[in-house]
């Protein structure tokens, strides 16, 4: 496997049983979420790349393409990209193949996008295009090497923790990747 760099994480569940009564303000003027009808490996790989460059997003780098592209291919699994004035800020990912619960398993914005105002805008947006296809359940999960504010997003968009746990992780030093050193083992 080559060489690694162990890292410890606390990783956080949350779940959701029924769409939020409160609203979030809308996406800022410039900005709109499209739904990749039949997104391609190497643009999924710029998404995910770019927007978990910071925070440790490697499992999806070590996917083989042939597998990535399968899983894209799922009618079950649906990318959105946030655009802001034109250039894409940020993505989601809604995989439902256990529905009818959802599962929000990427959601990040990328890192010029940051701080201005998008980030619970299109996190609204991932929670009401999960219920609005009738969905009964929705999760997420998050961890300490996530942004400082994912995980209180998350609760103010009406999710609540299930569990917590401690996970070590093997990062392939191969990719390359800036490790906090406060994660390092």
């Amino acid at each position: 496997m080559g060489s690694v760099t162990r890292v410890g994480v606390k990783v956080t569940f949350l779940r959701m049983d029924k769409a939020p009564a409160t609203r979030a303000p809308g996406l800022p003027p410039g900005c709109q979420i499209v739904r990749a009808q039949s997104p391609s490996v190497p643009f999924y790989r710029y998404l995910y790349n770019t927007v978990g460059a910071d925070y440790l997003w490697w499992l999806r780098r070590t996917t083989p393409d042939d597998e990535l592209a399968a899983l894209l291919r799922d009618q079950s699994v649906a990318i959105y990209t946030l655009y802001a004035k034109g250039e894409p800020a940020g993505f989601f990912e809604l995989d439902a193949r256990s529905w009818p619960d959802v599962n929000l398993s990427y959601f990040g914005l990328m890192p010029h996008a940051i701080g201005h105002g998008t980030g619970f805008a299109l996190l609204q947006a991932a929670v009401d295009e999960a219920w609005r296809h009738g969905a009964r359940g929705m999760t997420v999960n998050t961890c300490t090497a996530d942004h400082p504010r994912a995980l209180p997003n998350y609760l103010r968009a009406g999710f609540f923790v299930v569990r917590e746990a401690r996970e070590t992780w093997s990062i392939p030093n191969s990719l390359n990747m800036r490790i906090p050193s406060r994660l390092k083992l």
